[in-house]
């Protein structure tokens, strides 16, 4: 597994974000929702931070909600 600084990972009903990611600590926020982006922020170790992913979903890029403008796709320029 690769961890990278901004995704976002979904286990039992909430969301964790990589806000921080050092050589041995993680810092992240664990957030009930993505819309409203409130939550916790903790720091741990990068084991204690694995463990905790057991059994996380990695949500992709594009299924993030947007907060700005819908981007124009190729088909709406036709």
């Amino acid at each position: 597994m690769k961890l990278c600084q901004g995704q976002v990972w979904k286990k039992d009903g909430q969301y964790l974000r990589i806000v921080k990611l050092e050589r041995l600590a993680v810092q992240y926020k664990a957030m009930i929702s993505l819309t409203t982006k409130e939550g916790t922020a903790q720091t741990t170790s990068k084991k204690d931070f694995c463990r905790l992913l057991k059994g996380a979903h990695l949500l992709s890029p594009d299924k993030k909600p947007l907060t700005g403008p819908t981007p124009a796709t190729s088909a709406d320029a036709k």
